[in-house]
Formats: C-alpha cells, structure tokens, sequence
C-alpha cells in the first residue's frame, strides 16, 4: 500500500484506504478508478474491492517502516475525508504521520467541507502538508474551507482544470498545482486559464508547479509552460532537522 511515484510533484505514495465515489465534475474521468478496476482484474489483494471505499488496517502505519525520508500523496487512491471514512481512522492517519515525522506528507481532498469540521480534532504538524482539488470556480468554495484549517502548509490542485478561475485569492496559500485531464475522454485546457492562475501565483508570492497538458496521450503534449518547465516548490522544507535543510520564508519558492 506504499510505493514509489511517478506523480511530477511527489515522491512516494501511501493508500491506507483505496476506492472513493464520485463527488463533482473533476472525478467524471478518475484515473484512480481505471487503476483500481485494472489492479483488480490483476489479482491484486489490496484492490479485491475494485474501487469500492476499502480501509486497510494493515497500512495505516506503514511510513513508520519507511526510514528514508520522502515526500509522500496520501491516498492517491481514495479520499482520506469521504463521508464513510470513520473519524477514528483518520485520526489514526494523522497519528502516523505526527510520529513518522522525518517524512512530508502531502493529502488532497474534494470533501473540504468535512476536512474544514474535523480540523480541530486533528494534529497538524508542520511536516503535513494539506491541499484541495479544485477544478472550476464553481469548487473554489473549497479553498476557503481550506483556509480556516489548522494546516501549516496549505495547497491548492487545480486539476483537471476544467474552467478559468479569474480573481484567484491565494491569501493563506503556500502552494498552487496546475494541471491538465489525462486518459480516454479527456477534457482540453485552455493556455490562458493556466497564465491567468501563473500570473495570480507571481503576484501573491505563492511558487507554481505546472504538472502537464494531459490529454489522451499525456507524453506527447508534455509538461512545459512557455517553452519551460515550472516545479516551484513551497519553501517549507519540513521537518528541516530532519533532512537537515535550512528554513526560509514561506514567500521564497525552491525549483524541485
């Protein structure tokens, strides 16, 4: 239920739980339900469940084994805050990653208005890193759910971007992911969606990372922005005595 990542912005994944329901239009074409429904068919034991919301005991504290620290997506293949997820588990979650503190941890979610209900009872150490999909203005209801977390380090997916999203407000974010579909039916992206948001990023100080144009064939249109690569990174290095890398203001942006 741990593995190395392909994903451009992590390192590491950890699934204590897999499978998820779909919750707005950003999940029409999930990547993780096409995995899960293959995985299975493989006779992978994690994935006997196909994508149906399946919590394992056995993983929850996994990145306590893992002595080398690494960046890690918590639930690439589910949503730690859906509805059915008891409370106690993700406290239990929190709990691991609170004592595995030499690791960074990284969790996204689309059930903002849970996360946003749950936050007092959680731990929010500076080494977890908490985020939010957000894929039309329709979902931007989602970053001030965020923002009224306890979370240290607060981040932004905006992937699929289906839509602009003019006016962004970035005020309490230290992070902006911006990326396109992927995989059979996805749904074109638009340059000046993705310069209007860069160009929000460069005003408030908050570093950008472009992860890709997706598409049907995600290799061919490629990750670059105006002829570059953007992997801005957020600054907070944490846990810095850990890894042993020095602080710097939130506002400062290190290339990955």
């Amino acid at each position: 239920m741990g593995t190395t990542s392909s994903i451009e912005w992590t390192e590491a994944t950890w699934n204590p739980l897999t499978g998820c329901t779909k919750i707005s239009p950003g999940c029409k074409h999930c990547y993780a339900k096409r995995m899960a429904l293959r995985l299975k068919a493989m006779g992978q034991a994690n994935y006997v469940n196909g994508f149906d919301l399946t919590l394992h005991e056995h993983a929850v504290e996994l990145p306590l084994r893992w002595q080398k620290p690494q960046t890690i997506f918590v639930n690439s293949m589910s949503d730690l805050f859906h509805k059915d997820v008891p409370v106690d588990f993700i406290k239990r979650v929190f709990n691991t990653m609170s004592r595995a503190d030499w690791h960074r941890y990284q969790v996204l979610t689309k059930r903002a208005d849970r996360l946003e209900a749950l936050s007092p009872e959680l731990p929010w150490p500076s080494q977890v890193w908490m985020g939010v999909s957000v894929e039309s203005q329709e979902y931007t209801f989602r970053i001030d759910q965020l923002r009224r977390t306890g979370a240290k380090v607060k981040f932004l997916s905006l992937e699929p971007l289906l839509g602009p999203l003019p006016d962004l407000d970035l005020d309490g974010i230290n992070w902006v992911i911006v990326g396109g579909e992927s995989g059979p039916g996805a749904r074109p992206m638009d340059l000046d969606w993705v310069l209007e948001i860069q160009q929000a990023c460069r005003r408030a100080l908050v570093p950008f990372f472009f992860k890709q144009w997706g598409g049907v064939n995600k290799k061919r249109t490629g990750r670059k922005l105006q002829g570059r690569t953007w992997d801005e990174m957020p600054a907070h290095l944490a846990p810095a005595e850990k890894v042993h890398r020095k602080r710097v203001d939130s506002a400062e942006v290190l290339p990955a």
